[in-house]
């Protein structure tokens, strides 16, 4: 096989070849690994290999599963894989080897996918872009000045330079929506409950984290969740079951849908006008295609809701980093952590039990008025981004917030950090950057970013589109109709491409 061939195929269509013994397991994994050896030096989207443990397996040809044989990047987060470390993205943790696989691992696994190395990602992946002081930047395939989202940088990365045609990824505040966004991809948020978290943790960012992937395709989002969806012993959650398989969903019609659509930014200020257009030609193409538009959207208090989301994630980062000293048998060292993450810590040893509890009440609040909307629709379409993807540096702190954060650091005061109020700033710089993704969290529902327009300077701006709690189907027929009326398939960064020029013989 080529690397034109390679990077032709979805993960489905590799299955497919390999079932049909056209290529091996072997082969694609040389594929990718020599996709990795050429281009990560750039990209940066490859921080650990696995490659013994995935290079026995296919050798073995014990491999099963309805992926099986297919090359597959993890997460550098909520994947836990016995025997490896898992660095979330941070000094503290770096060399912290887990003892058992993650119930989510242990599914992926069964899905025969070769599991060859873990992917970039920010500390704790607390930010929306890719940045972390630990592994470096990770650089965005279709412009390497810019990033690739976050907190799943480094997997949308990856399967948009051709290194994989799919990859883990874990979404909090977006993380699967925004690098979908970024690298030009197809990413679902699934419901939450819809994917194990266990046996660790019953609930991630209470309840607002869900695991799935990155993919260049709809089918191959949908057969993946088929293949890990459903509660664990001891969840939190059980939702309620699919009515049919997800991968017959995508090819289903729709049928008439109610979409709201607005470009009015929950959280920041302003949109681009990039992504205003976007949305504008998603909306035809969603009328021609028989749908019933009508320009609303839900209502919040957005500085409220920023605030209570912040201090909700300052108390995870606190309860992060008390699990991370008790593995470690020692507390954290300041030069260990970033300086925004360790000043959420000193936050989180700050906030009383009222201060937390009320943050969740008011998130718990905003969410059953979101939930009211979606009586009256079936489906709401915003920017997935406020702007195309931002430059590398310029989402992050600037330098006297730095300065300032280092200062709060040495002194150690999270009573100081609260009155500067501080991270309140640095949070709304992010969020003007993501102001539609992070209230899906908070509410559960199901969500997903479709890479449908691409600007004048060839960046992708993906299309957001939010269903209503445990409706992945509405979605998954949605993205079916959208993904053969207006193809991406062929959308691949030159960057992916180049490859060919030196490379393209078969292995």
């Amino acid at each position: 096989m080529t690397h034109d061939e390679y990077i032709g195929h979805d993960a489905s269509g590799l299955a497919q070849l390999i079932r049909a013994k056209e290529v091996t397991a072997s082969e694609l994994l040389d594929l990718a690994l020599e996709r990795v050896s050429i281009l990560n030096p750039e990209v940066n989207a490859v921080v650990r290999l696995m490659e013994e443990d995935a290079r026995a397996a296919a050798e073995r040809g014990t491999l099963t599963g309805v992926f099986a044989g297919v090359p597959f990047l993890a997460k550098d987060l909520g994947n836990e894989f016995a025997g490896h470390p898992t660095s979330a993205g941070s000094r503290l943790t770096a060399d912290i080897v887990a003892k058992q696989d993650t119930e989510l691992v242990r599914r992926l696994r069964a899905t025969g996918v070769s599991i060859f190395g873990k992917t970039n990602l920010p500390e704790f992946g607390l930010t929306p872009y890719t940045e972390p002081e630990l592994w470096g930047p990770c650089r965005n395939p279709w412009d390497l000045g810019r990033t690739p989202g976050g907190s799943s940088g480094g997997s949308g990365a990856a399967v948009a330079a051709g290194f994989v045609p799919m990859a883990g990824a874990g979404d909090g505040g977006g993380s699967i929506r925004i690098p979908a966004s970024c690298c030009g991809l197809f990413g679902l948020k699934p419901t939450r409950g819809r994917t194990p978290t266990g046996p660790f943790r019953g609930q991630v960012w209470r309840g607002a984290t869900v695991e799935h992937i990155l993919s260049r395709s709809v089918r191959d989002s949908a057969v993946m969740l088929d293949a890990t969806h459903g509660a664990d012993p001891g969840a939190p959650y059980e939702i309620t079951l699919p009515e049919r398989p997800f991968a017959e969903e995508v090819e289903r019609a729709p049928g008439r849908l109610r979409i709201a659509w607005t470009t009015k930014p929950t959280l920041g200020p302003e949109v681009h006008p990039d992504c205003i257009l976007a949305v504008e030609e998603a909306v035809s193409l969603l009328e021609e295609l028989g749908h019933e538009l009508s320009e609303t959207g839900p209502q919040i208090d957005s500085d409220a809701f920023a605030h209570a989301f912040m201090l909700m994630i300052a108390s995870e980062v606190g309860a992060d980093m008390n699990d991370a000293e008790t593995v470690l048998g020692r507390r954290a060292r300041r030069g260990e952590l970033e300086p925004v993450t360790w000043a959420l810590g000193l936050l989180s040893k700050s906030l009383s039990a009222r201060e937390f509890s009320s943050a969740l009440r008011l998130l718990e609040r905003e969410a059953r008025s979101v939930g009211a909307f979606f009586e009256k629709h079936d489906i709401l379409l915003t920017p997935t981004l406020a702007t195309p993807p931002a430059k590398i540096g310029e989402l992050a702190p600037a330098a006297v917030e730095q300065l300032q954060l280092r200062i709060l650091g040495l002194i150690g005061s999270g009573r100081l950090v609260k009155a500067i109020g501080l991270l309140d700033d640095i949070a709304k710089h992010a969020f003007d950057f993501t102001p539609w993704t992070p209230l899906y969290n908070v509410t559960g529902q199901p969500a997903m970013s479709v890479p449908l327009h691409w600007n004048p300077d060839g960046l992708p701006i993906g299309i957001h589109f939010v269903a209503r709690f445990g409706a992945e189907a509405t979605l998954f027929r949605l993205a079916g109709q959208l993904e053969r009326a207006r193809s991406w398939a062929e959308q691949l960064p030159e960057i992916a491409k180049s490859i060919l020029k030196t490379q393209g013989t078969a292995l």
